[in-house]
Protein backbone atom coordinates (compact mmCIF):
# COMPACT_ATOMS: atom_id res chain seq x y z
CA UNK A 1 0.00 0.00 0.00
CA UNK A 2 1.26 3.88 -0.89
CA UNK A 3 2.24 5.46 2.04
CA UNK A 4 -0.08 8.85 2.35
CA UNK A 5 2.71 10.90 2.95
CA UNK A 6 4.96 10.33 -0.38
CA UNK A 7 1.29 10.50 -2.04
CA UNK A 8 0.77 13.87 -0.76
CA UNK A 9 4.73 15.38 -1.15
CA UNK A 10 3.95 13.98 -4.39
CA UNK A 11 1.00 16.05 -4.87
CA UNK A 12 2.64 19.37 -3.48
CA UNK A 13 5.57 19.01 -5.88
CA UNK A 14 3.63 18.31 -8.37
CA UNK A 15 1.88 21.21 -7.82
CA UNK A 16 4.56 23.09 -6.92
CA UNK A 17 6.34 22.79 -10.47
CA UNK A 18 3.05 23.69 -12.51
CA UNK A 19 3.05 26.91 -10.69
CA UNK A 20 6.53 27.60 -11.22
CA UNK A 21 7.25 30.30 -13.50
CA UNK A 22 9.99 29.63 -16.50
CA UNK A 23 12.97 31.16 -16.42
CA UNK A 24 13.41 33.83 -19.42
CA UNK A 25 16.97 34.00 -20.53
CA UNK A 26 17.55 38.14 -21.29
CA UNK A 27 20.33 38.06 -24.76
CA UNK A 28 23.70 39.21 -24.05
CA UNK A 29 25.17 38.74 -27.92
CA UNK A 30 24.35 39.41 -31.24
CA UNK A 31 26.16 38.93 -34.08
CA UNK A 32 29.62 38.32 -32.44
CA UNK A 33 29.07 41.80 -29.94
CA UNK A 34 27.01 43.00 -27.06
CA UNK A 35 23.32 42.76 -27.90
CA UNK A 36 21.80 46.76 -28.60
CA UNK A 37 19.51 45.65 -25.80
CA UNK A 38 22.51 47.23 -23.22
CA UNK A 39 23.87 50.28 -22.69
CA UNK A 40 26.84 50.95 -21.30
CA UNK A 41 28.25 54.25 -19.00
CA UNK A 42 31.56 54.95 -17.60
CA UNK A 43 35.06 53.55 -18.39
CA UNK A 44 36.40 50.27 -19.75
CA UNK A 45 33.81 47.87 -21.58
CA UNK A 46 32.14 44.20 -21.90
CA UNK A 47 33.54 42.04 -24.93
CA UNK A 48 32.20 38.45 -26.43
CA UNK A 49 34.38 35.56 -25.83
CA UNK A 50 32.93 32.02 -26.63
CA UNK A 51 30.00 32.48 -26.44
CA UNK A 52 30.35 34.55 -22.75
CA UNK A 53 30.70 38.55 -22.28
CA UNK A 54 33.24 39.07 -20.30
CA UNK A 55 34.37 42.72 -18.40
CA UNK A 56 37.27 44.55 -20.05
CA UNK A 57 38.17 46.66 -17.07
CA UNK A 58 40.03 50.44 -17.57
CA UNK A 59 42.73 51.76 -15.68
CA UNK A 60 40.17 55.00 -15.53
CA UNK A 61 37.58 53.46 -13.19
CA UNK A 62 34.14 52.16 -13.02
CA UNK A 63 31.92 50.96 -16.25
CA UNK A 64 28.48 49.54 -15.80
CA UNK A 65 26.73 47.49 -19.19
CA UNK A 66 23.11 48.53 -18.16
CA UNK A 67 20.04 46.21 -19.57
CA UNK A 68 17.98 49.18 -21.35
CA UNK A 69 15.09 47.43 -22.73
CA UNK A 70 12.69 47.12 -19.05
CA UNK A 71 12.53 47.58 -15.80
CA UNK A 72 12.29 44.55 -13.57
CA UNK A 73 10.29 44.17 -10.64
CA UNK A 74 9.57 41.49 -8.34
CA UNK A 75 11.39 38.58 -9.55
CA UNK A 76 14.30 36.39 -9.17
CA UNK A 77 17.50 36.54 -11.54
CA UNK A 78 19.89 33.79 -12.15
CA UNK A 79 23.39 34.11 -12.93
CA UNK A 80 25.90 32.26 -14.52
CA UNK A 81 29.64 33.72 -14.12
CA UNK A 82 33.46 32.50 -13.48
CA UNK A 83 35.98 34.62 -12.08
CA UNK A 84 39.42 34.41 -13.65
CA UNK A 85 40.89 34.36 -10.19
CA UNK A 86 40.62 35.48 -6.27
CA UNK A 87 40.77 39.21 -7.28
CA UNK A 88 38.41 39.48 -10.12
CA UNK A 89 36.14 41.79 -9.25
CA UNK A 90 32.92 42.80 -10.57
CA UNK A 91 28.99 43.01 -9.47
CA UNK A 92 25.28 42.76 -10.49
CA UNK A 93 23.13 46.01 -9.83
CA UNK A 94 19.55 45.82 -9.11
CA UNK A 95 16.64 48.34 -8.72
CA UNK A 96 18.36 50.72 -10.33
CA UNK A 97 16.59 53.98 -11.07
CA UNK A 98 15.33 55.61 -14.44
CA UNK A 99 18.09 58.15 -14.52
CA UNK A 100 20.61 55.41 -15.18
CA UNK A 101 19.55 56.06 -18.77
CA UNK A 102 21.03 59.38 -19.32
CA UNK A 103 24.63 58.25 -17.39
CA UNK A 104 25.76 56.91 -21.35
CA UNK A 105 27.02 60.28 -22.07
CA UNK A 106 28.40 61.24 -18.86
CA UNK A 107 31.47 59.05 -17.67
CA UNK A 108 32.02 60.83 -14.55
CA UNK A 109 35.58 62.01 -13.67
CA UNK A 110 38.24 59.43 -14.29
CA UNK A 111 41.75 58.03 -12.13
CA UNK A 112 44.93 59.17 -12.89
CA UNK A 113 47.42 56.28 -11.93
CA UNK A 114 51.11 56.44 -10.73
CA UNK A 115 53.67 53.78 -11.86
CA UNK A 116 52.22 51.33 -9.38
CA UNK A 117 48.84 51.80 -10.44
CA UNK A 118 47.55 53.11 -7.94
CA UNK A 119 45.41 56.38 -8.71
CA UNK A 120 46.31 59.91 -7.23
CA UNK A 121 45.35 61.71 -4.62
CA UNK A 122 44.14 64.20 -6.66
CA UNK A 123 42.11 62.26 -9.13
CA UNK A 124 40.69 59.69 -5.82
CA UNK A 125 39.28 63.75 -5.14
CA UNK A 126 37.91 64.29 -8.42
CA UNK A 127 36.60 60.78 -8.26
CA UNK A 128 34.37 60.96 -4.60
CA UNK A 129 33.15 64.48 -5.91
CA UNK A 130 31.99 62.55 -9.09
CA UNK A 131 30.45 59.46 -6.91
CA UNK A 132 28.91 62.32 -4.53
CA UNK A 133 27.54 63.70 -7.57
CA UNK A 134 26.31 60.63 -9.21
CA UNK A 135 27.38 60.63 -12.54
CA UNK A 136 27.88 57.62 -14.51
CA UNK A 137 28.23 54.19 -13.25
CA UNK A 138 28.14 56.32 -9.86
CA UNK A 139 24.34 56.59 -10.06
CA UNK A 140 23.72 53.05 -9.83
CA UNK A 141 25.87 52.85 -6.91
CA UNK A 142 23.65 55.23 -5.07
CA UNK A 143 20.76 54.45 -6.74
CA UNK A 144 20.32 50.72 -6.44
CA UNK A 145 21.81 47.86 -5.00
CA UNK A 146 24.97 45.65 -5.72
CA UNK A 147 25.45 42.17 -5.04
CA UNK A 148 29.01 41.80 -4.97
CA UNK A 149 31.31 39.22 -7.44
CA UNK A 150 34.84 39.79 -5.65
CA UNK A 151 36.60 36.59 -4.28
CA UNK A 152 35.65 35.64 -0.46
CA UNK A 153 32.77 38.64 -0.83
CA UNK A 154 31.08 36.99 -3.57
CA UNK A 155 27.32 37.06 -2.50
CA UNK A 156 27.43 39.86 -0.47
CA UNK A 157 24.97 42.79 -0.91
CA UNK A 158 27.52 45.51 -1.17
CA UNK A 159 27.84 47.56 1.99
CA UNK A 160 24.29 46.31 3.48
CA UNK A 161 24.96 42.58 3.87
CA UNK A 162 28.13 40.11 4.35
CA UNK A 163 27.77 36.47 2.52
CA UNK A 164 28.14 33.59 4.35
CA UNK A 165 29.26 31.23 1.65
CA UNK A 166 32.77 30.58 1.22
CA UNK A 167 34.16 31.37 -2.05
CA UNK A 168 38.03 30.56 -1.32
CA UNK A 169 39.04 28.74 -4.60
CA UNK A 170 35.96 29.43 -6.17
CA UNK A 171 37.33 31.29 -9.03
CA UNK A 172 38.25 29.46 -12.58
CA UNK A 173 34.87 27.50 -12.55
CA UNK A 174 31.59 28.44 -13.53
CA UNK A 175 28.96 29.58 -10.60
CA UNK A 176 25.17 30.23 -10.54
CA UNK A 177 23.97 33.15 -8.19
CA UNK A 178 19.62 33.55 -7.69
CA UNK A 179 19.36 36.87 -6.47
CA UNK A 180 15.05 37.56 -5.11
CA UNK A 181 13.33 41.03 -5.26
CA UNK A 182 10.49 40.94 -2.86
CA UNK A 183 9.16 44.26 -1.51
CA UNK A 184 11.94 45.66 -0.03
CA UNK A 185 13.97 42.37 0.36
CA UNK A 186 17.00 41.38 -0.96
CA UNK A 187 17.52 37.62 -1.30
CA UNK A 188 20.84 36.24 -2.42
CA UNK A 189 21.47 32.04 -2.94
CA UNK A 190 24.92 30.89 -4.38
CA UNK A 191 25.54 27.54 -5.63
CA UNK A 192 22.34 26.54 -4.03
CA UNK A 193 23.53 27.96 -0.58
CA UNK A 194 21.65 31.18 1.22
CA UNK A 195 24.67 33.94 0.58
CA UNK A 196 23.04 36.77 2.69
CA UNK A 197 19.96 38.71 2.80
CA UNK A 198 18.79 42.70 3.84
CA UNK A 199 15.75 44.13 4.20
CA UNK A 200 16.21 47.92 2.75
CA UNK A 201 13.87 49.53 4.52
CA UNK A 202 14.94 48.80 8.07
CA UNK A 203 16.44 51.74 9.98
CA UNK A 204 19.23 50.17 11.57
CA UNK A 205 21.46 49.42 8.14
CA UNK A 206 25.23 49.29 8.38
CA UNK A 207 26.18 53.07 8.46
CA UNK A 208 27.80 54.49 4.94
CA UNK A 209 31.31 54.86 5.75
CA UNK A 210 33.09 55.34 2.62
CA UNK A 211 32.08 57.46 -1.00
CA UNK A 212 32.34 53.98 -3.17
CA UNK A 213 29.57 52.67 -0.86
CA UNK A 214 26.06 53.59 -1.47
CA UNK A 215 23.90 56.60 -0.37
CA UNK A 216 21.12 54.78 2.26
CA UNK A 217 18.41 57.64 1.58
CA UNK A 218 17.37 57.35 -1.39
CA UNK A 219 14.25 55.21 -1.93
CA UNK A 220 15.04 52.52 -4.86
CA UNK A 221 12.12 51.88 -7.00
CA UNK A 222 10.53 48.20 -6.68
CA UNK A 223 11.17 47.75 -10.61
CA UNK A 224 14.23 49.05 -11.78
CA UNK A 225 17.23 48.64 -14.52
CA UNK A 226 19.72 45.91 -13.81
CA UNK A 227 23.41 46.26 -14.63
CA UNK A 228 26.83 44.28 -15.05
CA UNK A 229 30.22 46.34 -13.32
CA UNK A 230 33.64 46.44 -14.43
CA UNK A 231 36.19 46.92 -11.91
CA UNK A 232 39.71 47.22 -12.02
CA UNK A 233 42.35 46.39 -14.73
CA UNK A 234 42.95 42.82 -14.35
CA UNK A 235 39.35 41.70 -12.62
CA UNK A 236 38.16 39.67 -15.49
CA UNK A 237 34.38 38.05 -14.67
CA UNK A 238 32.63 35.92 -17.25
CA UNK A 239 29.02 36.03 -17.50
CA UNK A 240 26.99 33.48 -19.87
CA UNK A 241 23.87 33.36 -18.60
CA UNK A 242 21.09 36.15 -17.26
CA UNK A 243 17.48 34.75 -16.88
CA UNK A 244 14.99 35.80 -15.42
CA UNK A 245 11.63 34.95 -13.94
CA UNK A 246 8.64 36.95 -12.02
CA UNK A 247 7.49 35.69 -8.44
CA UNK A 248 4.11 33.65 -8.21
CA UNK A 249 1.74 36.73 -8.10
CA UNK A 250 3.99 39.21 -8.62
CA UNK A 251 3.83 42.58 -10.97
CA UNK A 252 6.76 42.72 -13.51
Amino acid sequence: MRNPLSSLLALLMCVAALGAAEWRQLPLTKDGKIHPDWGFTGYGKFVVEDGAIRTDPDTKGLGLLVYKKEKLGNCQFRLVFKAKDARSNSGFYVRVADGILKQFDQPGAAFERDAAGKPTDASEEKVKASSEREEGPWYAVHQGYEVQIAGGSTGSIYSLANTAVDSKDAHGKWRTMVITLEGDRIDVELDGKQASSVDTSRKDLPPRNIYHAPKREPKRPEAGYIGLQTHDPGDIVWFKEISVRPLAGAKK
